[in-house]
């Protein structure tokens, strides 16, 4: 029987809207720790490309799978849903709010409403789309999954041959697109209540926010960072090191582009990653939108009316 006040509380939104600071400040009054939903941050030795909350930004609030993984070792979604719903109960049985922050629809939607269970791995299928991918390329697979599953293929990084194609594998087995076997799935008989807060901004401060984040990332020496994570024998054809920014840098390393382009073009995917979030988060239910461009107070207000929230669905 789960109790009335066992709340997960979740803090979503795009990439640069301001995640951090409120969660922070949100723990700080709810005595919450701190649950990260970003596909990202469970590397270590990649802190400053990820934006990844330094010790000192943590300011002794309890995070989770945080560092969890070195960057040339696998990570489902499923993974994450597991771990996830273990690292909740741990702070619900010491009497803390679960906080759960991030910008990867799939993981939170991973850890709120399970993995479904999809049809069996068809080995001859897969052959054929692996065989498609070596010819083509891992893009035009992953561009011929947005044309059938737009929802899945915003959550998919282009160069994650394993799960673009199994999501093709689900949608060529069933005729169905894997994001709608998600968005079918129900919380069921979680032992907590979800309570899930979307944070956005508008498009022009939103953009400019990237913009002044990925300088700043320069600044306190991202290039750096893929340079010793190349030195270090993690390969450039590792999932995360494909992911945006770390892929770029790595190029003006291997003297493919001029860094000042490298740079134009992280700003410009991460535009385009923000878009694509916002439509995977618009299609979720139950969520309470914040744009923290009407409000004032800004992330203080965010917070209020976030802790606010949270009091109202106790009480209830």
């Amino acid at each position: 029987m789960r109790n009335s006040e066992d709340i997960l509380l979740a803090i979503l939104g795009p990439t640069a809207v301001g995640k951090t600071t409120v969660s922070l400040k949100v723990a700080r009054l709810t005595k919450g720790e701190i649950i990260s939903a970003d596909s990202m941050l469970v590397y270590k030795h990649m802190d400053v490309g990820t934006a990844k909350p330094s010790l000192e930004e943590r300011n002794g609030i309890k995070h989770h799978l945080i560092d969890v993984l070195n960057p040339d070792q696998y990570y489902s979604a499923a993974d994450y849903g597991r771990a996830a719903g273990k690292a909740i109960q741990d702070v619900l049985s010491g009497g803390k709010q679960p906080i759960m922050v991030g910008g990867s629809g799939l993981y939170i939607r991973a850890a709120i409403e399970g993995i479904f269970e999809g049809p069996s791995a068809d080995r001859e299928l897969r052959s054929e789309l692996e065989a498609e991918a070596e010819e083509k390329g891992s893009q035009f697979l992953h561009e011929t999954l947005a044309e059938v599953d737009p929802a899945a293929a915003s959550q998919i990084n282009p160069n994650d041959l394993r799960r673009i194609i199994r999501a093709l594998e689900v949608y060529r087995l069933t005729g169905k697109r894997i994001s709608a076997f998600f968005a079918q799935q129900d919380a069921g008989d979680k032992p907590f209540k979800p309570l899930i807060f979307g944070l956005t901004r508008d498009k022009e401060e939103l953009h400019q926010r990237i913009h002044r984040r990925i300088e700043d990332m320069m600044e306190k020496g991202w290039l750096q960072e893929v340079e010793n994570l190349l030195a270090g024998g993690y390969s450039a054809q590792l999932v995360p090191m494909q992911s945006f920014g770390y892929r770029h840098l790595t190029d003006c390393l291997k003297g493919k582009i001029e860094l000042q382009d490298a740079v134009e073009l992280i700003k410009r995917d991460t535009r385009k990653f923000a878009k694509r979030q916002m439509t995977w988060f618009r299609a979720m239910k139950g969520v309470r939108w914040i744009n923290l461009s009407d409000l004032p107070g800004g992330e203080e207000s965010a917070a209020c009316i976030i802790i606010d929230g949270l009091e109202n669905c106790k009480n209830k």
